[in-house]
């Protein structure tokens, strides 16, 4: 049987995201990497570079699959968005965690494959633009952070909602919350 180098890449890749999720880019092991990519670490490095350069190209393809998967539209409702992002972060939590390890490892430092994610999110920030650039742009990260906030801190969500606040009532009060912003041709409501 040939040897098959991109099945062995993306092996390689589906292992990697599993193991910095869990431990993030300081805890992850390569040899635990190549056990489960059935790889030897050879072929990673060859392949990849260093432990730092194997975490980029996985949160490449991490940000590749999320934009294919929760793509916004010319016209975007931006409340479906918010929604269709809690859907995918739902049924994909390793990529929450990914993002978070990386703001935990990096902190403010640029971040592998900024500039192309800059422009991802710029794409973005067009399809919601109601009013001024920054509101659209303030839009969009709010609704971000609603999204992410809500799945990644279920401790929070909790203790703040009650244990009996299901991931199913919160879906609509985030798009009811987005809907709100400013920004969206209404004016919000005043308390």
């Amino acid at each position: 049987m040939a040897y098959d180098s991109k099945a062995t890449r993306e092996r390689i890749l589906a292992a990697a995201a599993a193991e910095f999720a869990q431990h993030g880019v300081a805890g992850a092991r390569v040899d635990r990497i190549a056990t489960e990519a059935k790889a030897n670490k050879r072929a990673i490095y060859e392949y990849f570079g260093d432990k730092n350069k194997l975490f980029a190209n996985v949160l490449e393809r991490l940000m590749a699959d999320l934009a294919q998967a929760v793509p916004p539209g010319d016209e975007e409702d931006l409340p479906a968005y918010a929604e269709r992002l809690f859907d995918y972060h739902r049924a994909h939590p390793e990529a929450l965690r990914l993002l978070m390890w990386e703001a935990l490892e990096l902190g403010d430092q640029p971040v592998p494959g900024e500039e192309a994610r800059t422009r991802h999110y710029e794409h973005k920030i067009r399809a919601t633009r109601t009013a001024s650039d920054g509101e659209a742009r303030d839009r969009l990260f709010f609704t971000l952070g609603l999204v992410g906030w809500s799945l990644a801190m279920p401790q929070l969500r909790r203790m703040i909602l009650g244990p009996g606040h299901t991931l199913d009532q919160l879906r609509p009060a985030i798009a009811e919350v987005v809907r709100t912003l400013p920004g969206n041709g209404e004016t919000p409501p005043r308390n």
